[in-house]
């Protein structure tokens, strides 16, 4: 079975800065993009940043400038940094990865998520 787990949430003051990272375990054959998203309350999930294979970054209007996404391909990890973050910026923040991983007899492909951790930008 295929893992994300996140950490590196939590609550930081408006301007301050956080770094989210995640892990991948399991059977893992390969990983293709990995990426972030949010959801606000009462909000829909949102594309925060993506990064393919090849280190190429994608991110939302909004994060752009401010955010950082790398990723280490060797630990199956993917990172986060996050500057002059804003009250906007609060939400639960969900680590996605496409990847291909063992199945019982040949490589499956499949699209995995993590369980959330929160990020609170509050005075």
């Amino acid at each position: 079975q295929v893992q994300l787990v996140e950490s590196g949430g939590g609550l930081v003051q408006p301007g301050g800065s956080l770094r989210l990272s995640c892990a991948a375990s399991g059977s893992i054959v390969s990983i293709y993009t990995m990426g972030w998203y949010r959801q606000a309350p009462g909000k829909q999930r949102e594309l925060v940043a993506t990064i393919t294979s090849e280190g190429t970054t994608n991110y939302a209007d909004s994060v752009k400038g401010r955010f950082t996404i790398s990723r280490d391909n060797a630990k199956n990890r993917v990172y986060l940094q996050m500057k002059s973050l804003k009250s906007e910026d609060t939400a639960v923040y969900y680590c996605n990865a496409d990847l291909l991983s063992m199945g019982e007899r040949w490589p499956v492909r499949g699209n995995y998520w993590g369980q959330g951790t929160q990020v609170t930008v509050s005075s």
